[in-house]
């Protein structure tokens, strides 16, 4: 029989140490999503990059660890969360190191995919350790910290790349942008065997419990072709102007996942071992819960590039500047974020409906007020305000969803915390970046863009709601049980 992991079982005296190694990684690989993108120009000069392998280099590694995620998760529940986390660090910071070495832009492109299938494998181990290891309180602090990396990890990359490319450190170019992952993988690599608990084999088993847990391969095969099929023209199909394929690809990536969740959900009755266990969403709020967060992560996205692009393009601001004017709102999200947890818990359980709308309100005046100037101090508190909104509709929700979720899920509750908020971003990106470039200008489309999402992100708000009381009911319910 499998030995679950208890929650908390991590000593005390390497919570610290465990959870610093976990953030870091995740931060990692956060940052490498975006930091490219700001490196792509000098990529292009000094490999001789044509668009179209510009377009995977960036968009590659969205691409495969957006495929590759929900399998990776279950792969943590089949060989350990702890072993897979150390797969995935070592093969990302392999592949980083190939990545700062390329001699040509296809070679470029293929370690991009290399470190995209590293990153895969890493990320769900963070959240699934964090839901073994971590209850209560220590969880909801863990959950904080998990948040701000998972969100600023986008922003910050930006500015590392800024950074990167900027000094041209011994003449390199673009390339310490990948090559900074190398000593600080080296690092987790030597401090991760000492603090992260020695895991059973798996923290997560569905089925009757007694069986060794094993890898669904037809849901993997079908899943992975889904997700190809799904992705691909959402991330390519903007800059192809839609194409009739795009269309029929989306169509037919959106059919074979209803037939995965379909094929998932029979093995699950069947007492059958599926990909990704739909008991999950089972309790009362869960997927309403994450509903809500998927909305609030995907508008960040959408609203980072878009706001990125005009401060480029329409107010002169250089890659650096550009990244740099993030800081309040990191700041905002960071405070929040350190900060939720310690709040009473009325008020608390008011945060994930309040935060949606204090986003959609700081992000919205800020827009009105940068059309044709950025408006200087008074951008700082607006950011502020948008990420403490961000932070409010994400954080304290995530932690009630894992609350309600049996340890035995953690590595399902992962899967669908990494895809989620991946899909909702490419999502948000192809549909938000549309209606951007549709407009006339910059400034008039970056206020069709916030509407849009200000409309959206009033959705996710009633979503969190909804969660909020049936998480409360179904609470209630069972103490006069």
């Amino acid at each position: 029989m499998t030995v679950l992991t208890r929650p908390g079982a991590a000593s005390r005296l390497r919570r610290g140490p465990l959870l610093a190694v976990l953030l870091t990684g995740q931060a990692m690989a956060s940052m490498d999503g975006s930091i490219v993108s700001v490196s792509a120009q000098a990529v292009r000069e000094q490999l001789g990059a044509g668009g179209a392998e510009i377009q995977l280099i960036v968009s590659g590694y969205l691409l495969t660890t957006g495929v590759l995620l929900i399998t990776c998760a279950r792969l943590g529940d089949v060989l350990g969360h702890r072993r897979v986390f150390l797969l995935g660090l070592g093969w990302f910071t392999a592949a980083s190191l190939l990545c700062g070495l390329a001699p040509t832009a296809g070679a470029l492109v293929a370690a991009r995919v290399a470190q995209a299938v590293g990153a895969a494998l890493l990320v769900p181990q963070v959240f699934s350790l964090i839901q073994v290891h971590w209850d209560g309180a220590a969880r909801r602090t863990a959950i904080g910290l998990y948040s701000m990396v998972l969100a600023l990890g986008v922003a910050l990359g930006q500015v590392v790349g800024g950074l990167a490319v900027g000094a041209d450190l011994l003449g390199l170019g673009w390339r310490p942008a990948f090559l900074i992952n190398v000593p600080i993988g080296a690092l987790l690599l030597a401090a991760a065997p000492r603090v992260l608990a020695a895991a059973p084999a798996s923290a997560s088993v569905s089925g009757t419990g007694r069986e060794r847990p094993r890898l669904d391969l037809p849901g993997v095969a079908l899943l992975t072709v889904a997700m190809t099929a799904f992705t691909a023209p959402l991330i390519f199909g903007p800059d192809a102007g839609w194409p009739p394929a795009a269309w029929i690809s989306l169509a037919g990536g959106a059919t074979l996942l209803a037939g995965f969740v379909l094929l998932e959900k029979r093995l699950g009755e069947r007492g059958r071992q599926p990909l990704l266990d739909l008991a999950v969403v089972r309790p009362a709020g869960v997927r309403t819960g994450l509903a809500a967060c998927w909305i609030i992560m995907g508008c960040y996205t959408a609203f980072l590039l878009t706001l990125t692009l005009h401060l480029q393009s329409a107010l002169r601001f250089s890659a650096l500047e550009a990244g740099l004017a993030f800081v309040p709102y990191a700041l905002g999200f960071g405070a929040l974020s350190l900060t939720w947890g310690r709040v009473p818990g009325r008020l608390r359980n008011a945060l994930p409906v309040a935060g949606p709308i204090a986003f959609a309100a700081g992000a919205g005046t800020l827009v009105l007020l940068a059309r044709d100037v950025w408006p200087g101090a008074v951008s700082v508190p607006l950011l502020l305000l948008a990420g403490a909104g961000h932070a409010a509709g994400y954080a304290p929700l995530i932690a009630r969803v894992s609350s309600l979720v049996e340890a035995r899920l953690a590595g399902a509750l992962s899967a669908l915390n990494s895809t989620g908020p991946m899909l909702a971003g490419v999502i948000g990106v192809a549909a938000l970046g549309s209606v951007y470039f549709a407009a006339p200008e910059s400034g008039e489309g970056l206020r069709r863009v916030t509407a849009v999402m200000s409309l959206v992100l009033v959705t996710g708000a009633g979503c969190a709601l909804r969660a909020m009381l049936a998480a409360r009911t179904a609470a209630n319910s069972a103490d006069h049980r």
